[in-house]
């Protein structure tokens, strides 16, 4: 059993959560590569990552290259002797860092691929209705998340949960499966599964202004989704206009009520209690959101200042 000296890489507090497992488990990091610091927010202050945070605080060597090409930053990985390396929620690697390591390079992907491959597989689970997702490792190789298949773990999708709480489910679900991974790498009885392309694979695409704006025309449950799947984090949207005003709204949490209308799609209709807007087969009862400039709140906080006229609606 050949032991393991590992390199991590990853950015966002997914990542943290199976650096924290490894290192719990007893497996020696040598090394952490994370994105480089860059300004952010208003005051566009210099922010570390969160793996740069966690590794800072327990002590591991860290790297933080630019360009992972850059002949000083191979070097210094080669310096550090790992024969495996780990990455979850980093970037595409060049070849020559992922074939470094003897033992190869498995990275963990928040889905059962080969669907939802790509940027924001959690929030497009959610956002298409899925019923059940998971994680899986696989040894990368030259294209994004097409690798052979090493392990996977599944798990169902809530009807009301958020892509907030299936990424902590995930994460947990992610470390456990990573460990079982190293496991049988350890043990030198690895067998992998390629994956099989087909047309009808689903796509975790890049999440953008455009395909995180709520359409009003769609069906109530569409609609439900896409708000679930982009809480907390970036946020359904939509505009709002109301007495010759429009405001651009971020929609946290809502409610789908399936009830017959005649109202136009889109129509916001108030009362000192709820928030709802008509859809196609129901409404949406607005639960939690956010106005420009004002912090989150709930609806009723909402209505405690504001009273919306009978011409108010969405799109």
């Amino acid at each position: 059993m050949e032991k393991l000296r590992i390199i991590f890489m990853g950015t966002p507090e997914f990542a943290v959560g199976i650096l924290d497992t490894i290192l719990k488990n007893n497996y020696e990091v040598v090394g952490v590569i994370t994105a480089a610091d860059k300004p952010a927010g208003r005051g566009q202050k210099i922010k570390y990552s969160a793996v740069k945070e966690y590794a800072l605080e327990n002590n591991l060597t860290l790297l933080q290259p630019t360009n992972l090409k850059d002949e000083n930053f191979l070097a210094e990985l080669k310096a550090l002797n790992a024969n495996l390396q780990i990455v979850v929620a980093f970037r595409m690697l060049p070849k020559v860092v992922w074939e470094m390591p003897s033992l190869g390079t498995f990275n963990l992907h928040a889905s059962l691929l080969p669907d939802y491959r790509g940027a924001a597989p959690i929030n497009w689970a959610i956002i298409n209705g899925e019923t059940k997702t998971g994680v899986t490792t696989f040894f990368i190789d030259d294209k994004i998340d097409t690798g052979a298949m090493i392990l996977n773990s599944e798990i169902a999708i809530e009807p009301t949960e958020n892509a907030g709480q299936l990424h902590d489910r995930l994460m947990n679900l992610g470390s456990k499966t990573v460990i079982e991974t190293l496991k049988v790498i350890e043990s030198g009885n690895v067998t992998t599964t390629i994956q099989e392309d087909h047309a009808d694979i689903k796509t975790a695409y890049k999440l953008n202004k455009e395909n995180c704006k709520i359409d009003w025309t769609k069906s109530g449950d569409e609609i439900n989704n896409l708000i679930r799947g982009l809480s907390p984090y970036p946020a359904s949207w939509c505009f709002l206009k109301d007495k010759n005003e429009e405001l651009n709204i971020k929609i946290y949490e809502g409610k789908l009520v399936l009830e017959e209308h005649s109202y136009e799609f889109g129509k916001l209709i108030s009362s000192k209690k709820e928030i709802k807007i008509a859809v196609r087969d129901g409404f949406i009862q607005l639960l939690s959101l956010q106005f420009p400039g004002k912090k989150r709140m709930q609806a009723a906080e909402i209505l405690n200042g504001i009273t919306f006229s009978d011409d108010a609606k969405v799109y």
